[in-house]
């Protein structure tokens, strides 16, 4: 179903509400990147935004910058970049950067913009984003290579321009593009033979999509003379976990409903049909299969249910987000990290099977364990009867 060994990794837009002190809540991003590092996610993707209060980063690099001294493996992904805001040498130049200083450890994500917010304080038209983002990513790979290029548009002009440094990774740093229902994402991705960043799975809508979004990037990238890497297919889910459903219901009461309302009335992205019963909103949520609200079981189960769906991936990633308060969190990740990573990842592959091949064995070596035990009483006896 994966290529590989599947990998893991986590989302971090971030969410934070608004009553909170805003530089304790990314302190507490910062710590979640270190829990993860330690307890073995291969990656996490970093947003950029500039209103609207929760998701409060400004500048994924500068925050990767600061999570690289504080880590040791774990590899460090902006999630997004919104290209239609910044002059793509300035992208390249910083993201080679931070190639150099973390030795290989980072991922460039990109997309057009999410928040239309944004986009009125820098002056953009809501209709030019995509299409600025078509033009910078046709220059940002080549100088992601260390190419020269020149290129002239509405918004930058860009003449021998060129990377100050060589990159570190080879040919360049990862990339990957944002996608949700619509095709545009997995179009961009096709074109240019990039990853995917899938950032909804759940829902009978989103897992639909996941897989027809899939097709469409085949399609597009086989028409340019690309191909496809199922490995580089990140797919988030929305989850906290507990040990039981009942727990993870409770400790979603800190939270989600501040989260909720901030995507239905801030970000205007509505989170369940009108026909729904939110009188219990967490309880409602929990219970419509848009996020996993419940143990570690129910997560394997999620995870096998959009594998079938897709066809595989080569990456969960779990959304970040303040559901629940710290403790809880924290524990969330770790019966993540426990007993849902070794199903997908073949760690216990070797240690089952070696369950197995000591069962087969045990009545074989019962009968030569006993059979040993009575050869040495009859030799004490024998010696006692000599002595």
């Amino acid at each position: 179903m994966t290529a590989g060994r599947m990998k893991f990794g986590v989302f971090l837009p971030p969410y934070h509400g608004r009553s909170e002190n805003p530089s304790l809540a990314l302190h507490r991003d910062l710590w979640l990147v270190e829990h993860i590092d330690r307890l073995g996610f291969d990656e996490v993707w970093v947003g950029e935004h500039h209103s609207a209060a929760f998701e409060n980063i400004g500048s994924p690099e500068l925050f990767i910058a600061t999570a690289a001294e504080r880590t040791r493996h774990i590899r460090l992904g902006t999630g997004v970049i919104s290209l239609a805001y910044h002059n793509p040498l300035m992208v390249a130049e910083r993201m080679n950067y931070l190639d150099h200083i973390t030795r290989g450890r980072v991922m460039l994500g990109v997309g057009p913009g999410a928040l239309p917010s944004d986009a009125y304080m820098l002056g953009i038209p809501l209709d030019r984003l995509r299409p600025r983002m078509d033009e910078a990513l046709d220059v940002l790979i080549p100088l992601m290579r260390g190419e020269v290029v020149n290129a002239e548009t509405d918004w930058f002009t860009l003449r021998e321009a060129r990377m100050h440094m060589d990159p570190w990774s080879t040919p360049s740093v990862e990339m990957a593009v944002t996608s949700l229902i619509s095709p545009n994402g997995a179009m961009v991705a096709g074109r240019h033979g990039l990853g995917i960043l899938s950032l909804q799975a759940l829902g009978k809508d989103a897992i639909g999509a996941l897989a027809t979004n899939w097709a469409i990037a085949e399609e597009t990238a086989a028409k340019h003379g690309k191909a496809m890497d199922r490995a580089k297919w990140r797919v988030v889910l929305q989850m906290h976990l507990a040990e039981t459903r009942e727990q993870a219901v409770r400790d979603c009461r800190f939270g989600l409903e501040q989260w909720a309302d901030y995507f239905t009335n801030v970000a205007n992205l509505p989170l369940l049909p009108d026909d729904v019963d939110t009188g219990d909103f967490v309880q409602a949520y929990a219970d419509h299969d848009v996020a996993v609200i419940g143990t570690p079981d129910d997560a394997i189960e999620a995870i096998e249910r959009v594998q079938e769906a897709t066809g595989g991936f080569g990456c969960i990633m779990l959304m970040a987000h303040d559901w629940a308060n710290t403790r809880a969190t924290e524990q969330s990740f770790e019966l993540f990290a426990r007993y849902v990573m070794p199903r997908f990842s073949g760690l216990n592959a070797s240690r089952d099977a070696s369950v197995e091949w000591v069962m087969g064995k045990r009545g074989d070596w019962q009968v030569e364990a006993t059979d040993a035990t009575m050869k040495a009483f009859a030799k004490h006896a024998a010696e006692s009867e000599q002595g």
